[in-house]
């Protein structure tokens, strides 16, 4: 086997080198490109021409000779470069123009972070609590296993149509209309959690509320690159999720520890202002990005 890749690398060397291959298809190339610039091929023949190699061993102020001296001051100037135009950026995000959107996206990314992980636990924290409370006792273990891992996969598939809906009402109702309808309608299935529910009930109205928090955060990420420029989009984005991690890892001192004090009615009334405060956000939004150019 290996005297065959060694005898089919010779054989390429040769051939190349000797019949100079693929040298037509080079000519054609150039023929083209002078065409569409309108101007004539210099006189002579495209021939194949080895590169020099250059001797690794040689010092290095000789091979720093070789280099363009634009290229050496690229590589002198990289670390200056990065750092202001990451500054640059961040500028660019907080200026008259973009300043509202941006403090817009970075609160709202922060609510919808903080209510999508606080569903996902309130999953199982809600059942345990009203057993718990009721019981008197705090911090017990649930003996219905069976019954949290069939809760959780349920209200998993709210995903599904969440961001089915998601998908047709973005294109009905534009971006701001749909997250800050979405956020409204969560809000609608959390209320009736301030009071102590069924399990059924709380599996089914989670169910809901989960399908709206990942409907509005799926068209949150499709509208938050449509707003900025394509010089500071991807910074803009960047910042705009971190800050949304800071919801998903402050979420659990609600979700977990105000229930498992008891105090359920407080912990949904913290989730209910987040999320309405975010929809009053997305509706005052400047701008709204349906069929509009990226630029």
């Amino acid at each position: 086997m290996w005297l065959g890749i060694c005898f089919r690398q010779i054989w390429a060397k040769v051939v190349i080198s000797a019949l100079n291959w693929r040298m037509s298809d080079a000519t054609l190339v150039l023929e083209r490109i002078s065409k569409t610039n309108q101007a004539a091929l210099p006189p002579g023949i495209l021939t194949y021409n080895r590169g020099i190699e250059v001797d690794q061993s040689a010092p290095t102020c000789e091979i720093d000779h070789l280099l363009p001296v634009r290229e050496k001051e690229c590589t002198d100037d990289n670390a200056m470069s990065s750092k202001s135009g990451s500054l640059a950026a961040l500028r660019s995000l907080l200026s008259r123009n973009l300043r509202r959107s941006t403090l817009l996206l970075w609160f709202v990314f922060y609510a919808n972070s903080f209510a999508y992980y606080g569903l996902v636990l309130l999953t199982s924290q809600l059942s345990d609590a009203n057993r718990s409370c009721a019981s008197g006792l705090r911090y017990v273990k649930s003996e219905q296993d069976a019954s949290l891992y069939k809760d959780t996969f349920i209200t998993s598939f709210a995903e599904i149509p969440g961001l089915l809906v998601s998908a047709v009402l973005v294109e009905w109702l534009g971006r701001k209309a749909t997250m800050w309808c979405l956020m409204f309608t969560c809000c609608g299935f959390l209320g009736p959690l301030v009071f102590h529910q069924s399990e059924i009930w709380i599996t089914g109205l989670l169910f809901g509320a989960r399908a709206c928090a990942m409907g509005s955060f799926t068209v949150l990420c499709l509208y938050a690159p449509e707003v900025y420029p394509t010089s500071v989009r991807s910074t803009g984005v960047g910042i705009a999720t971190a800050i949304g991690r800071i919801g998903g890892i402050v979420c659990p001192l609600v979700a977990v520890g105000m229930l498992r004090s008891c105090h359920q009615m407080e912990a949904i009334i913290v989730f209910e202002a987040v999320l309405c405060l975010a929809a009053i956000a997305c509706m005052l939004f400047p701008v709204e990005t349906k069929g509009r150019d990226m630029n």
